[in-house]
């Protein structure tokens, strides 16, 4: 869906009947509010995605996908709750999850993208990409940051209340976690897990969520999962994630989304010539995943003729082994110790991509020697 136009309210359902806010906007003839309706019409498990949200809510919105800087109304810390029992990480899944080993025949890949939101601004919702995903079928893994939620949060309960997506822990803002230690470290952590489940709770309350007690009670009461920002951590900040109860998730296939110049050609070629059974592939749809919603239409598709299933980490992690190292890298051990300067970390030239595994994406810059 590249096209949009305004909306036109002819009725919305209640209760347990379907939404049915129509959208007359026509791109060659086609309705979108159609369009977007066929996107969950009788998906497995919808049923209260298309109770509480309208087709055209869900659909994306151009004015949400680039980031607004100067907009500090979100920039306060998450009040103080009591969060969701949980169990600390135990010693066999203690470090970063890089990929997983799966048994032989399995094809399976896990689509992560990043929601990132830093103090000082309010970042976009790419929901080009949502609804691509939505009309193939294909199960993402979200990383969203605590601020991100507060700011989105009627994006937030459409992609909670979506069977297709899992939401994960990306930090309260976006901060380095190697260079913070104590309440601070702790808050980057424990921040989104308490707006995630505030939003919850809410949710829980509504009475699209009442009339379908069975479909609410399947929705996660918390995030299991966590990213760290710039891909960087060490190991006070990976035990703080670990004994939070989250396993931290890293990828081994990085796409180059954040970069304007990586186009979506070389996105999905990067994705298609480094993907294996069990990768992790990280993008990003909070409008810095630039030329995300082109390319992944000229990868997905490819992938699933050879063979592989989209699936969340969590199904991911359940499928087989995961390959746990001790520090967090993009490509190489070591490849985000910059963004400890954060002074200087943007001021390097991108270097050449030279082959499979080498997308140009910002964590893989290196200063000049």
């Amino acid at each position: 869906m590249q096209n949009y136009c305004s909306t036109v309210i002819t009725g919305r359902a209640r209760g347990l009947a379907r939404a049915t806010l129509a959208m007359a906007c026509c791109v060659g003839g086609a309705h979108f509010a159609m369009a977007t309706d066929a996107l969950v019409h009788n998906r497995p498990g919808s049923d209260l995605l298309q109770a509480c949200f309208a087709p055209a809510e869900l659909a994306a919105n151009p004015a949400e996908k680039s980031p607004r800087k100067g907009q500090r109304a979100f920039d306060r810390p998450e009040p103080a709750r009591q969060l969701a029992p949980f169990q600390p990480v135990s010693a066999n899944l203690r470090g970063a999850i890089r990929r997983v080993k799966l048994p032989p025949g399995k094809k399976l890949i896990a689509l992560t993208l990043d929601l990132c939101e830093q103090p000082g601004e309010i970042a976009g919702y790419d929901g080009a990409i949502i609804d691509y995903l939505r009309k193939e079928g294909v199960k993402a893994t979200l990383f969203v940051g605590g601020k991100w939620l507060r700011s989105h949060e009627r994006r937030t309960r459409q992609l909670m209340a979506d069977p297709l997506f899992e939401i994960a822990n990306h930090s309260a803002a976006h901060r380095n976690l190697r260079l913070l230690s104590g309440r601070r470290l702790l808050d980057e952590v424990e921040e989104p897990q308490r707006a995630y489940e505030a939003i919850h709770e809410r949710f829980g309350k509504d009475r699209c969520t009442a009339a379908l007690p069975q479909a609410w009670q399947s929705l996660p009461n918390r995030m299991s999962l966590f990213r760290f920002p710039f891909g960087a951590c060490n190991k006070a900040s990976l035990d703080a994630v670990n004994d939070a109860g989250l396993l931290a998730i890293q990828w081994d296939v990085s796409t180059g989304d954040p970069t304007p110049a990586q186009s979506a050609k070389a996105i999905a070629r990067e994705i298609l010539n480094s993907a294996r059974p069990g990768s992790i592939v990280i993008g990003h749809a909070n409008g810095r995943g630039f030329h995300t919603a082109e390319a992944l239409p000229l990868a997905i598709p490819k992938l699933k003729a050879q063979g592989y299933s989209f699936v969340t980490v969590s199904e991911l992690l359940a499928a087989g082994t995961p390959e746990i190292v001790a520090t967090c890298y993009n490509l190489r051990p070591g490849d985000t110790d910059r963004y400890d300067d954060l002074a200087t970390a943007f001021r390097h030239k991108l270097p050449k991509a030279t082959g499979p595994g080498s997308a140009n994406w910002s964590t893989t810059i290196e200063p000049k020697r």
